[in-house]
């Protein structure tokens, strides 16, 4: 049992929610951010009000997640680590046929909400030498013919590199988790072969729980 305490946004389904599960069976208190404050609640509900708190609040306010982190540390003390999960995908492929508002929807969550919790977390994650997790994807590290969403992976794989290495100055740690095709919501079908949300979850808390001299700066996952 740790004792720590992890902020994760994109917290009501998928790899969010499968961290939030594993990690509270670690030992550590979660703060659940997300816009479906019901999904929020249920989860609340499951992993008990002593280990969870919900945090509802879109992830392109800024001062959404800065309220839900200044509440999460009032109920829960210290903030250890961050996860910046949040994001979302693309229905119009390619650039050619690809859908303006959707890119800049798009944008607003994947890079600036990201930017957003880590801006928001630092403060509280300096007094810790704290840890920040982001959702990245085999897509952010190979080319995929007009893929915009990819691009947007592909900043999240280069921003975690700089961060890691603005965040080793105080002994800090960041840590890209990566994965291929996880079988979520993001889909509009079942994806049988694809990864699974807690073994994604397995990768954030394996690096959350590295040894005090290493710093996982990658954890890439494929499906077999």
């Amino acid at each position: 049992m740790t004792g720590k305490t992890l902020f994760i946004t994109g917290a009501s389904s998928g790899i969010g929610a499968a961290t939030a599960r594993m990690a509270v069976a670690r030992g550590w208190r979660v703060g659940l951010f997300a816009r479906r404050e019901d999904r929020l609640r249920d989860l609340v509900g499951e992993l008990g009000a002593d280990n969870a708190l919900a945090l509802p609040g879109d992830v392109t306010q800024m001062a959404d997640q800065q309220a839900a982190l200044q509440r999460m540390t009032e109920a829960f003390g210290p903030l250890h680590a961050a996860f910046a999960n949040a994001g979302r995908g693309l229905d119009a492929p390619g650039t050619e046929g690809g859908d303006v508002d959707e890119w800049q929807d798009m944008i607003r969550i994947n890079i600036l909400g990201l930017l957003f919790t880590a801006k928001a977390a630092l403060p509280f994650l300096k007094e810790t030498q704290g840890h920040l997790l982001m959702t990245g994807s085999a897509a952010g590290r190979i080319h995929i013919k007009g893929s915009v969403y990819g691009a947007s992976k592909w900043f999240v794989h280069g921003y975690g590199g700089n961060l890691a290495e603005e965040m080793r100055e105080w002994g800090g740690r960041c840590t890209v988790i990566a994965p291929g095709m996880v079988d979520t919501e993001f889909f509009d079908e079942a994806k049988p072969k694809a990864i699974r949300p807690d073994e994604v979850a397995g990768a954030a808390l394996y690096a959350l729980e590295a040894g005090d001299h290493a710093a996982v700066r990658e954890v890439f996952l494929m499906p077999r």
